[in-house]
């Protein structure tokens, strides 16, 4: 007697519950992948938003420094303006007594004889334009400018006589500054 034992349904029932878990195992991974997919797309969107929200913050700040920058610019352009005007001022200040000087000199080495017509100032250099009664005056008063200690020596640049017997002369003369002065406001 031979015993025939048919396998057959056996192994298709098997092969049935192996494929099945196959394909239940494949939907489980697909599903995983899925959710691992979808939740690590979440996570970079949220980073990306975070980092834009960090970008706009960042560019606000930026922006802010950006008009203080400006606005300090703008200060430091009103503190060079505003010292230029003090220098001004002082300049002005230490300038008026020489100005007086200036004037007194003139007035005390004034000849008899002599008068000035014109006087142009530009830096420390005098031009003086005058008339005198003769060439001896004229003379006389070039060396009481240069006596005088608020003047240099005196230049003569010309002599020339007028209609009426007078001589029209143009000198010029460097204003000598005194110890002491221009150094500090008073």
């Amino acid at each position: 007697m031979t015993i025939e034992i048919n396998l057959l349904p056996w192994r298709e029932e098997v092969r049935a519950r192996r494929s099945k878990r196959f394909y239940l195992a494949l939907a489980l991974m697909a599903l995983i992948g899925l959710g691992g997919g979808f939740g690590m797309t979440w996570y970079y969107e949220q980073r990306l938003a975070d980092q834009q929200q960090r970008h706009q913050l960042i560019s606000a700040r930026t922006a802010e420094l950006d008009r203080d920058i400006r606005a300090v610019s703008q200060y430091e352009e009103q503190v060079t303006s505003l010292k230029r005007q003090i220098e001004v001022f002082e300049q002005l200040q230490v300038g008026r007594p020489q100005t007086v000087h200036v004037f007194n000199a003139l007035a005390a080495s004034l000849e008899e004889g002599v008068y000035y017509s014109g006087l142009n100032r530009q830096g420390s250099q005098l031009r003086l334009t005058g008339l005198a009664e003769d060439n001896r005056r004229v003379s006389d008063q070039l060396r009481q400018l240069e006596a005088s200690q608020v003047f240099d020596v005196p230049v003569l640049s010309e002599v020339e006589s007028t209609d009426n017997e007078m001589r029209r002369f143009n000198l010029s003369v460097n204003q000598q500054m005194p110890d002491g002065e221009g150094t500090e406001a008073p």
